[in-house]
Order: C-alpha cells, then sequence, then structure tokens
C-alpha cells in the first residue's frame, strides 16, 4: 500500500485545524450568550399613600353661667357671671369695700378678673361647678369659693342721677335670698337698700331705679 503523501497530510492537517477553530468559535458565543443576563424591566412602584395627620379636637368652650359664695373669711360676698368666653364679677362686703372686676375665660377655665381700683381675681372653674380663687381687694386678699347659682342668684347693677348726685348700686342675691350691697354716691360707699330679685326694682333716695342682672 502506497503511502499518503507529504502534501495530502499537510491539508488533511490544515482541514481538522479549520474545523476544530470553528467549533471552538461558535461554542464560546453560546456560552457568552448564555452566561449574559438580560437586564430586568424597571417596575413602577406606586408611592407610599400620603397620611393626612387627624386634626386635633377643638377645646369645649366653658359654659356659660351664674356663680355666688362668700370668701373663706366669711367677710364678703362674690358673685360672677360667664358668658361667651368673658366674665364679671363684684366682690361687696355690705358696708365699705366693693369691686367690679372683668376679663376672660380661658378654655382650661381660668381666668384673671381685674378691676379700675387696681383689684386683681384669680379664679379656676372646677368640674364639680364651682369657682375657687383669691381676689385682691385694697390691701388685703381673700380666698373664695361661689357655686354654681340659678337665677335670681348673681350680681347685679344699677346706675342713675338722683337730685344731681351720681348713684352707682351693686348687689349680689345670694343662693336662699340673702343679699349683699352697696350704694356709692358720688364716691361714698354705704350699704345698699334690698333689691326685689324676680325685677330688679330698687328705691334709692325716694327715687325708683331698676338693677340689672351684670353680665361681660
Amino acid at each position: 500500500m502506497k503511502r499518503p503523501g507529504p502534501l495530502l497530510t499537510l491539508l488533511t492537517g490544515l482541514a481538522l485545524a479549520v474545523l476544530m477553530l470553528s467549533l471552538n468559535t461558535t461554542t464560546g458565543t453560546r456560552s457568552t450568550s448564555a452566561e449574559t443576563s438580560p437586564s430586568p424591566t424597571p417596575t413602577n412602584t406606586p408611592p407610599p399613600p400620603t397620611v393626612t395627620p387627624s386634626a386635633s379636637p377643638s377645646p369645649t368652650p366653658v359654659p356659660d353661667g351664674r356663680y355666688a359664695g362668700r370668701t373663706d373669711d366669711d367677710s364678703a360676698a362674690i358673685a360672677l357671671t360667664l358668658r361667651d368666653g368673658g366674665a364679671v364679677a363684684y366682690f361687696c362686703d355690705g358696708r365699705t369695700r366693693e369691686s367690679w372686676l372683668k376679663g376672660d375665660v380661658e378654655d382650661d377655665g381660668s381666668m384673671r378678673l381685674t378691676g379700675k381700683d387696681g383689684s386683681v381675681l384669680n379664679g379656676t372653674l372646677k368640674e364639680d361647678n364651682r369657682i375657687s380663687g383669691t381676689v385682691d381687694v385694697g390691701d388685703g386678699q381673700h380666698a373664695f369659693t361661689a357655686d354654681r347659682a340659678k337665677k335670681p342668684s348673681g350680681p347685679y347693677r344699677a346706675t342713675a342721677t338722683v337730685d344731681g348726685t351720681q348713684v352707682d348700686g351693686g348687689w349680689i342675691v345670694l343662693q336662699g335670698g340673702r343679699q349683699v350691697g352697696i350704694v356709692t354716691r358720688d364716691g361714698t360707699p354705704s350699704p345698699a337698700p334690698s333689691i326685689d330679685p324676680e325685677t330688679g326694682a330698687v328705691t334709692v333716695d325716694g327715687q325708683q331705679l331698676t338693677a340689672r342682672p351684670a353680665t361681660p
């Protein structure tokens, strides 16, 4: 048998090399393709829901009402009227000392009332329907407690000119009907005559006046 010539051997080897190169190239491309992961499709994430803070409850307004009582030392009476967030108070000993005070009432029931004469009342409306506090009148301080009262209890006032004299009357009608009051004539105080608690009628120096409930 004749051995293949050198040329045939060379061609056979060259063909084999080309075939091997072609296989390696194909395998590498497939491997690279398999190892490369496609990029994930972006997902649109909805924004978190907006949380609206709940509104704080509105404070409960202090109820309107009348209050009457006496100082802890029993030397004077005091009455207050609360209306629409305001307050007026009358302090009276029935002889020579009196003071009208007014101011605002806070949502928590506290109040600081002041008078033209420099008097100051600091009090608080309690849950038991009482106003407790102190009132500074002149050179003295008096602690007091005033209970919720029903009409006709409360503070009353009348102002008029009688025979050329300026008359200013103040009254406190306590629960049970007892009254404490002062009439001031041109700045001079004296005990006041009683008023009719149903109508407010009162006679001062021969002239009939009408005392009306004091309001803020």
